[in-house]
């Protein structure tokens, strides 16, 4: 594996809230995100080439404004680092909401840590 590759120009996930995803306040479960959050980051990982992985912390994750039922949510990812048997990826969550308004309403650093078969850690380049 050499360098990390390019960001992408689309999103890794891209997923249309429903009912079922609402809290008492009508707003989607801030854990609804972080799953898709997750499942974004691991995306990532996977293109800069890992191919088991599990996610070791969730940093900087902000909240900056409520989703509702109805938003397109896209997750827009980044690497922000390859170390020996890590990957930082970066998530930048974006709605838009009423066909046209596009916000940015989570942000997230995300690490996942490479495994072998065994499910120690293992270096990322060989």
């Amino acid at each position: 594996m050499s360098g990390i590759a390019p960001k992408w120009n689309e999103p890794a996930i891209r997923v249309l809230m429903m009912p079922r995803d609402t809290n008492a306040h009508g707003t989607i479960f801030g854990g609804v995100i972080l799953s898709y959050i997750d499942q974004a980051g691991a995306i990532e990982a996977r293109r800069q080439g890992l191919q088991f992985m599990v996610t070791v912390s969730m940093d900087k994750v902000v909240f900056h404004e409520p989703v509702f039922v109805g938003d397109l949510v896209s997750f827009w990812t980044e690497t922000l680092r390859i170390g020996n048997t890590s990957i930082t990826t970066k998530v930048v969550v974006e709605v838009i909401r009423g066909g046209s308004e596009r916000k940015t309403v989570t942000e997230a650093q995300v690490v996942y840590v490479n495994i072998g078969d065994d499910r120690k850690p293992k270096a990322i380049r060989n």
